[in-house]
Parts: C-alpha cells; sequence; structure tokens
C-alpha cells in the first residue's frame, strides 16, 4: 500500500469492466462502449481509434496493430498480428544499387503497409458486437469538432517540431499554427475525420482499396516509394497462437515473431536463474541483472528473428530453458559480461491499452506508428500520417531482417498476457520502442518478485541498456548510479521517460478488478 503523504496514484477497482489507456478520453470512450453492451474487442478498437486522432505523435490508423485475446479469461488465447508488409517491388538489391544502405526514417521507404484498420476489423469479427460504423464515432468527432491536446501530448509534439516542419505533408496537418501544439490548445483534422467517415461507412475495404489508398500511394511514389495499389489490396492480418513461458508459477504470454515478445521470454527465462528478492527493488544488483539479461535477450534478437513467413526462427529453441541458462551461468554480479554492442533502430512512440469487461473477456491490445509522428509523411488528402516501421528492417542481404518483398519487418511493440491455472491475471503491456520487453519485465518481476500492486509496479523508476550505456530514468538515485559505474556500467540519464504503461489485474476470488496506468503518459484506469 502506498503513503497517501506522498504523490502517487491509487489503483482502481471495480466489479464489472476495467479499462487502462494513455489518455483519459479514450478510457472514458471505452467504458461507454462496455456500459452500451459491447465487448473487450469493442472497447479496445473504439479506445485506440480515438487516441490515432488525440495522441497522433504515437499510434494511428496509419499504423500496425497487434493484440491478445482471451475470451471470458480461460481457455484459449488468440493472437492477432496485425504488422504491415514492404512493397512487393522492395527488393534487398533495389537498395543496394541504389546505395541505400539503411532505410532512412523519414523516406517513403520507411513505410509499410498499414495493417491496423484491417487487424481491427479482424477482431472485431471474431470478438465484437459492435461494428465500425458504431466504433470509430468517438475518433470522427475528435477529428472534425476537435480536440484539447494533453500535457505529455504537448511535450512529444515540441520534441517532433523540427522533424514535422521538414517532413511530406506534416507541416500542413499537424503545424497548423506554425508551430508545435501546446497543452490545452484545440487541435481540428477535418480530413482525417472525412477518412475515418469513409471507413466507419464502409468498412476495411475503404482503407486499403479505392480512394484512400489512391491517395496514399499517390503520395508515396510521389516522393520515391515503390509502393502498389496491389501491396494495400493484399495485406491480410495474422491470426495465431501465443508463444510463451513459465516465472514464478504465472505463465506468461506473447505474440510470436515477428512481434519481439520472444525477447521478453528470454529475459524472465534467464533471471528465473536468480533470486531477485535478495536485492531491494532499486537497487543496483537488481539493475545490473535487468542490463545483462535484456543485453543476452537482445543480442539473441538480432541474430535470429525476422519474419517466419520468410526465415526459419527456430521458435522452440530459443525459449528452451536451456537455451537461456547458457547466458545466466555466464552473469556476474561484479562485472559486465563482454557482449557485442547491439543497435537496433529505436521506436519510442506506442500506445498500450487493455480492457476486462463484464464477461471477464480480455483483451491486451497495442499500435504503434514506430517512431514520434511515425515518417512524418502524412498523405495528401486524406490526414493520414504514415508509420516508418520499414525502418527496423536491415539492408543486409543474409540478415533475417532483411528487407524483402512483401515481409514484415520485425517489431518492436509487444502486448503482454500473464495466466495462472489457466486463467486471465494480468493484460499488460509497456510502451517504448526498444524499451517495451525490459519495461515489461520490470513491471511484472516488480509485483512476482517484490509484491508491488499494478500501480506502483508501473510507478517504479526505469532503465534501459542501449547502445553501450546505462540509460536511468530521474527516479534511480545517484548512490545506485555509482554502483552501477562500478560494477562496470556505463551510465547517462534520460530526458524522455522510459515508456509508459497500463495493467490490469483480476481476482477471480473476490470477482474484482484492478487498474493501474501510467504518469509517464496523460492517461488513467476506469472502471464500473
Amino acid at each position: 500500500m502506498r503513503n497517501f503523504q506522498l504523490a502517487g496514484r491509487s489503483t482502481v477497482h471495480s466489479r464489472n469492466a476495467m479499462v487502462a489507456t494513455s489518455h483519459p478520453e479514450a478510457s472514458l470512450a471505452a467504458i461507454e462502449v462496455l456500459k452500451a453492451g459491447g465487448t473487450a474487442a469493442d472497447a479496445a478498437v473504439a479506445a485506440c481509434a480515438l487516441l490515432g486522432v488525440i495522441e497522433p505523435q504515437a499510434t494511428g490508423i496509419g499504423g500496425d496493430c497487434f493484440a491478445l485475446y482471451m475470451p471470458k479469461g480461460q481457455g484459449k488465447i488468440v493472437a492477432y498480428n496485425g504488422s504491415g508488409r514492404a512493397p512487393q517491388a522492395a527488393n534487398v538489391g533495389w537498395y543496394l544499387e541504389h546505395n541505400i544502405n539503411a532505410i532512412p526514417l523519414t523516406s517513403a521507404h520507411s513505410v509499410t503497409v498499414p495493417g491496423a484498420i484491417d487487424a481491427w476489423t479482424t477482431i472485431l469479427r471474431d470478438h465484437g458486437k459492435f461494428g465500425l460504423d458504431r466504433l470509430l464515432q468517438p475518433a470522427i468527432k475528435a477529428a472534425e469538432e476537435g480536440y484539447v491536446v494533453a500535457p505529455r501530448i504537448a511535450f512529444d509534439w515540441r520534441n517532433g517540431f523540427e522533424k514535422l516542419s521538414k517532413g511530406t505533408n506534416s507541416a500542413r496537418y499537424l503545424l497548423p499554427h506554425g508551430r508545435a501544439a501546446v497543452a490545452g490548445d484545440v487541435i481540428v483534422q477535418p480530413e482525417l475525420g472525412r477518412t475515418l467517415r469513409a471507413i466507419a461507412q464502409h468498412g476495411r475495404d475503404a482503407f486499403y482499396t479505392g480512394a484512400i489508398a489512391e491517395d496514399m500511394v499517390e503520395t508515396l511514389r510521389g516522393i520515391g516509394g515503390l509502393h502498389a495499389l496491389e501491396d494495400f489490396a493484399a495485406h491480410t492480418t495474422e491470426t495465431t497462437v501465443p508463444i510463451g513461458t513459465t516465472y514464478k508459477g504465472y505463465d506468461v504470454w506473447q505474440c510470436p515473431p515477428n512481434g519481439p515478445g520472444i525477447t521478453m521470454l528470454v529475459m524472465l527465462n534467464i533471471l528465473s536463474h536468480f533470486d531477485l528478492t535478495k536485492y531491494p527493488p532499486l537497487s543496483a544488483e537488481r539493475l545490473h541483472l535487468e542490463a545483462e539479461a535484456a543485453r543476452a535477450a537482445y543480442m539473441m534478437r538480432e541474430i535470429y528473428i525476422g519474419d517466419p513467413q520468410q526465415v526459419d526462427v527456430d521458435v522452440v529453441r530459443i525459449l528452451a530453458k536451456e537455451f537461456a541458462a547458457d547466458f545466466a551461468k555466464k552473469i556476474k554480479l561484479d562485472a559486465v559480461l563482454d557482449l557485442p554492442k547491439v543497435s537496433p533502430p529505436m521506436n519510442p512512440s506506442t500506445v498500450y491499452l487493455t480492457v476486462v469487461d463484464k464477461d471477464r473477456n480480455v483483451c491486451s491490445f497495442i499500435n504503434s506508428i514506430a517512431h514520434s509522428f511515425g515518417s512524418a509523411i502524412v498523405s495528401n488528402k486524406t490526414g493520414i500520417l504514415l508509420q516508418n516501421r520499414g525502418a527496423g528492417f536491415r539492408v543486409q542481404p543474409d540478415h533475417p531482417n532483411c528487407i524483402a518483398p512483401g515481409k514484415r519487418p520485425l517489431h518492436t511493440i509487444i502486448p503482454g498476457l500473464a495466466t495462472k491455472d489457466g486463467r486471465a491475471v494480468l493484460p499488460f503491456g509497456v510502451m517504448g520502442g526498444q524499451y517495451q520487453p525490459v519495461g515489461q519485465v520490470h513491471v511484472l518481476t516488480n509485483m512476482l518478485d517484490y509484491g508491488l500492486d499494478v500501480q506502483e509496479a508501473i510507478d517504479q523508476p526505469r532503465a534501459l541498456h542501449y547502445e553501450g550505456i546505462y540509460q536511468l530514468e530521474d527516479g534511480i538515485p545517484a548512490d545506485v548510479e555509482q554502483s552501477l559505474q562500478k560494477i562496470g556500467h556505463q551510465t547517462a540519464r534520460v530526458s524522455v521517460p522510459w515508456g509508459g504503461g497500463q495493467g490490469v489485474w483480476i481476482d477471480w476470488e473476490k470477482g474484482t478488478l484492478t487498474g493501474g496506468s501510467d504518469p509517464r503518459k496523460d492517461g488513467c484506469a476506469l472502471g464500473y
């Protein structure tokens, strides 16, 4: 229980349903859908569509979506991979011939076909009661009538000003006053509103075929892209089964590759060889072990993981306990492992949300346009801000994540779900690009090892070992940083917090729900 004399957030409690998102308006929209009889799937789509308007730096219909869904909180978990593919003309030889050795973050080549709309449609087909015609209404209203900019969104907008000022159509659509939006500004996006209305009326085909798709292709080809209408029309969502591991008596589930959830599972497997409870939660020892597990797991991901539809990914071997044990036995408390430095592209902007409805249908849901404000390319007429997920590809012919026709890039976004005895207990996620596997492990071990509640676990200070530097939030005490340095870590403080997160704890015995939402974002948990 938190100290009520100190600043902090209480957990949110309810009996019927619970929602946790990164913006209060989205949480409210989801609750209204649930009270109207909608399912967790309906509420998640309504909230995410609204976030795509009011949190434009992080998500939108120009991005991708992954989700885990567990009907009635028990039994079979369904994994949805709504990630987009490279154009059929995107052959690695073309890039090498044009001296492109890495995909530029704001080029047309960074734009993969947006998968979100098709994923939403597929999830609603399987688990929803309402359609896009109803669920997109809050987003349409926000785009056409305007929304008020929240503080964290304004913070990101300011940081993205230079990028937007140089992008394709982005200054026209996202710098309407010639400056970055500030908290309290009212932003109207009528073109995006019209696009959403078309999708609400005609469904996913309105996005992937016809005038909207034609405008996206025309925009991209006009700045050198290789996209074709056929690339959009052919897009589909993959429905599959999750991958998982066990930790402290709980089963932990992730979407399979090309999602990076396998990274988080390998981290848990490594950490299962150590007793974290021997060290305080905010200690150099705990943070060191977390960093070493992350470095090993990220190296694994870089070597082995790509789109399994085009490369062989041996998930069974990677998740075998022996695989993690080989790394764990090398970790020392007084030294840093000598591992190759892995520098995958950073993708620091995403929205994660989770919903549990009155029937205990559980939805763990994440949607992203990759980097903050994506590619900074806005489709000419539609107001769609396009992702830059393709910048995550490698331009190395023998690499499992090398760009190829119709290939999906190695992703960063991961919805998580923990179960016990076959029932869901914690749908959760942590945003923040490459931080996400570390963030999920940090939050989960805060709960399972240290006994923190979902809000306390999310609140705890964070750190990420990236590009050879252990990058620490302000909440990490100075003496802990000094101890990390003595072990051998190079450290630095970050100017932007690591991610944001949401989670809902399900207490089956009491019949109650407990929600938490990250103070690093503007959002909240709401229940009824």
